[in-house]
């Protein structure tokens, strides 16, 4: 199994949309496939359920069958992990439901990090909470997948996520505040990993204790929601495109050495993705990825290409990340 978290400190890029487009995909695919909503804002869980759906899963009291209701046992101080609840979307992709509450824990993970020097059981299982989680999840569905949606921040709930990755995807945008974004998420994931990598050699004893190796690598990034013209970005943009593999290979892969002069020609850059933005409205009404909409949806006339154009680009996308992190795609 492998976990690839979609990770920039920027809001507004497009995450939580590419998450929940690339499950549906590679379900599409025949890949076994788990999403898990580890954003206290929830949204991804907005996208894949109704109202209604989510209202029987947060309850005015517990909430046992999101996330939160997993790790809550630790938050309480009563105990470790629960078997999380996976909602099925499909026979190939399955939900960890996310949670507003989950922001609660926030503190207790920052109270464990520190902790883990100290070689607290109690912290590295608070720390590792997360990442057991996860693999209980995937052992659940034979996953071989699982896609981790994060908030945009630094937080502590973020870093226990992120060190539960075996891969970081990195969505932009083609704007300064992107390029800024850059320049912390590097220095920042090597500091964690480095920060983790240091508490795993103070592990407690327990042998049956899964902790995360915290490999964190990065496999790429996808350019989000640009303008084109003639289907080339539009000229505001392209400084922005020309800048983003010099950044992206000194601040993330900390090579200073030549780099592709634009996105188009750079290894790194796994897509640069059209902004459908007459599709994405129609698809949260259907609760359904922009590439399965149909008539009946309202993707009429020039719609009908633009929702072939959206799968084509998705499955590429979807092959590039594979390709990057092992995962075997028919």
């Amino acid at each position: 199994m492998k976990a690839v978290a979609f990770f920039n400190n920027k809001g507004g890029v497009g995450k939580t949309t590419l998450v929940y487009h690339l499950a549906w995909m590679y379900a599409d695919l025949g890949v076994s496939v788990v999403a898990a909503d580890l954003d206290p804002q929830a949204n991804l869980s907005a996208m894949f359920l109704s109202e209604d759906r989510l209202e029987e899963l947060w309850p005015d009291d517990d909430h046992p069958k999101s996330v939160l209701g997993s790790v809550s046992p630790i938050l309480r101080g009563l105990g470790d992990i629960t078997e999380p609840h996976i909602e099925k979307i499909t026979r190939d992709l399955g939900l960890v439901v996310g949670d507003l509450g989950l922001s609660r824990f926030e503190a207790k993970l920052s109270s464990a990090w520190p902790d883990c020097l100290n070689r607290d059981e109690a912290a590295f299982r608070t720390e590792s909470a997360f990442h057991r989680t996860i693999l209980k999840a995937a052992a659940a569905r034979d996953a071989e997948l699982v896609l981790i949606d994060v908030g945009p921040n630094f937080g502590a709930i973020n870093r226990a996520a992120i060190i539960a990755a075996d891969y970081v995807v990195f969505p932009l945008v083609p704007d300064l505040f992107s390029l800024q974004g850059l320049r912390n998420l590097g220095p920042t994931l090597r500091d964690w990993r480095s920060e983790w990598q240091d508490r795993l050699a103070r592990r407690p004893g327990d042998p049956d204790l899964l902790l995360p190796s915290a490999d964190i690598r990065p496999a790429g990034y996808v350019v989000m929601q640009h303008a084109v013209r003639a289907d080339r970005p539009v000229k505001a943009y392209e400084k922005w495109m020309k800048r983003i593999p010099g950044v992206y290979h000194k601040e993330v892969l900390d090579d200073s050495g030549a780099v592709a002069s634009s996105t188009e020609d750079d290894e790194e850059c796994l897509a640069t993705l059209k902004h459908f933005r007459s599709l994405m409205p129609m698809a949260q009404d259907a609760l359904k990825p922009m590439f399965r909409l149909k008539a009946a949806d309202g993707a009429l006339g020039g719609h009908i290409y633009a929702v072939q154009d959206c799968y084509r680009d998705f499955e590429r996308l979807a092959r590039a990340i594979a390709a990057r992190c092992g995962v075997t795609v028919a």
